[in-house]
C-alpha cells in the first residue's frame, strides 16, 4: 500500500510540474528561443528523477542520478547548439542605429555643419521631413542649417526616421511633405496612383549599393554576374566563386526596404530568389514566415548602402566586396568606376507647405551639396 501511495504521489508531483515546463516551452517558442526547448525537457525530466529519488529515498542512485542529469544536459545541447550558434551570429538589420547621435542642435551631434551661417532660413511652416535610416544624417543636416533651433525628435517631430517603406507611405498619405529616400518600388508607385498622388523625384545625391560578407571569408570581390548567379539561386556555393565548398547564406531585406527596391533595380529582369525566412509566432497562434535578418555567418552574403555599413554600423566583422574588382569608395562612385551606385532624391507628392519649391532649390545649392558631402556621400552633381 505504501509503495502505491508513493508512486501516486510522485505522479503527482510529475503532474504538477508538467504545466511548468509546458509553460516554459510555450514561453521560449512564442519569444523566438525556441532552440531552448530541450533544456526546459531536460529541466523536467531532471527535478522528476530527483522527486522519485527523494520520494523512495533512492540516494545511493547518486553517481547514476548525476551521469543521467549530465547526459540529459548533453543531448539538450546537441539539440540546441545549433539555435544557439544561430542566435549569437552578429545580426545587421536597419533599424539597429541609435539616430538621436544624428539629431539637430543637439550637443556633440554627428551631424555636419557649414562653415558659416546658411543663406537660406525657413522660420514657419516647417516642412515635415521623412526618410530612409540611412540618409537621416543627412536631411537632419539640412534642418540644422535651415530650421529654427529646437529639439527634433528623430521618430516623431518634423524631422524623423521611419526607414523608406513607412517613409514612402506617410508622403502618399500626406502625413509628410518632403522625404528623402532611394527611387520606389514598384509597389509604391502602384499606391500612390491608387491614391491619386504623383511622386516627384528630385536628385540630390550617389550612394554605392554594396555586398558583404563575414570578415573572414575569402572571397573579395564578386562580378556583376556572379552576384545575379548568387541571389537569382544558380550559384549556391562559394567554391564555385573562388572561395571554400561552403553552401552560399544569401540574406535579403523585406520588400519595400529601400535595400530591396535596390537589389530588385540592380538584378533586372533576372528573377530573384525566394529570400531566407524565419518562422515566427504570434500571440494569435499562428506561425507566420518573415524575412530573416542579416545573421553574420562565415558562409552569409547581404547587402546595403556604402555610408550605412561604414559610418553608421561599423562593423569590423564584415568585409565589403569590391565588384568587377573595383572597391566602394567616394572617389569610385564619384567616378563611375564602381557599377553600382544609385541617386538618391528629395521626393515630394503636391504638399502644398510653401517652402518646398525653394528649400529643394537650395539642396541643391552648393550649401546642401556642400552638406552631402560633408556627410561623406557623393553629392550629384560632380
Amino acid at each position: 500500500m505504501q509503495t502505491f501511495w508513493g508512486v501516486v504521489s510522485v505522479l503527482f508531483i510529475m503532474a504538477l510540474l508538467f504545466p511548468l515546463a509546458a509553460i516554459g516551452a510555450l514561453t521560449a517558442y512564442f519569444t523566438g528561443m525556441d532552440y531552448l526547448i530541450p533544456f526546459v525537457i531536460a529541466a523536467y525530466l531532471a527535478i522528476g528523477a530527483f522527486a522519485v529519488m527523494t520520494r523512495f529515498e533512492l540516494f545511493r542512485f547518486k553517481k547514476q542520478f548525476k551521469i543521467g542529469s549530465l547526459a540529459l544536459v548533453a543531448i539538450a545541447l546537441v539539440f540546441a547548439a545549433p539555435g544557439i550558434y544561430d542566435k549569437t551570429r552578429p545580426v545587421i538589420t536597419d533599424g539597429q542605429v541609435d539616430l538621436v547621435e544624428y539629431e539637430p542642435f543637439v550637443e556633440k551631434t554627428k551631424a555636419v555643419s557649414l562653415d558659416k551661417p546658411a543663406s537660406y532660413k525657413i522660420e514657419d511652416d516647417l516642412p515635415i521631413i521623412d526618410g530612409a535610416t540611412a540618409l537621416y544624417p543627412i536631411y537632419a543636416a539640412f534642418a540644422q542649417a535651415v530650421y529654427p533651433e529646437k529639439e527634433y525628435e528623430p521618430y516623431n517631430s518634423e524631422v524623423m526616421s521611419n526607414r523608406t517603406g513607412e517613409a514612402y507611405r506617410n508622403l502618399i498619405n500626406g502625413k509628410v511633405d518632403i522625404i528623402f529616400a532611394l527611387g520606389p518600388s514598384k509597389t509604391q508607385l502602384n499606391q500612390a496612383e491608387s491614391a491619386g498622388k504623383e511622386l516627384q523625384l528630385t536628385p540630390i545625391g550617389k550612394e554605392a549599393f554594396v555586398f558583404f560578407v563575414n570578415a573572414k571569408n575569402p572571397v573579395k570581390s564578386l562580378t556583376e554576374d556572379e552576384i545575379k548567379g548568387i541571389y537569382s539561386g544558380k550559384i549556391t556555393n562559394w567554391k564555385e566563386v573562388g572561395g571554400k565548398n561552403e553552401e552560399i547564406r544569401a540574406f535579403q531585406r523585406p520588400e519595400n526596404s529601400g535595400s530591396q527596391t535596390a537589389l530588385q533595380n540592380f538584378m533586372g529582369l533576372t528573377p530573384i530568389m525566394k529570400p531566407p525566412t524565419e518562422d515566427i509566432a504570434s500571440l494569435m497562434g499562428t506561425v507566420i514566415g518573415e524575412v530573416s535578418d542579416y545573421k553574420n555567418h562565415k558562409t552569409a552574403i547581404g547587402y546595403t548602402f556604402r555610408y550605412y555599413s561604414t559610418q553608421m554600423v561599423k562593423n569590423n566583422k564584415i568585409r565589403l566586396l569590391e565588384v568587377n574588382g573595383v572597391e566602394p569608395t567616394v572617389d569610385s562612385i564619384r567616378s563611375g568606376e564602381y557599377p553600382i551606385t544609385n541617386e538618391f532624391y528629395a521626393v515630394t507628392a503636391g504638399s502644398d507647405n510653401p517652402h518646398i519649391e525653394a528649400f529643394i532649390e537650395w539642396i541643391l545649392s552648393d550649401e546642401g551639396q556642400e552638406i552631402i558631402e560633408k556627410t561623406g556621400y557623393v553629392p550629384v552633381g560632380k
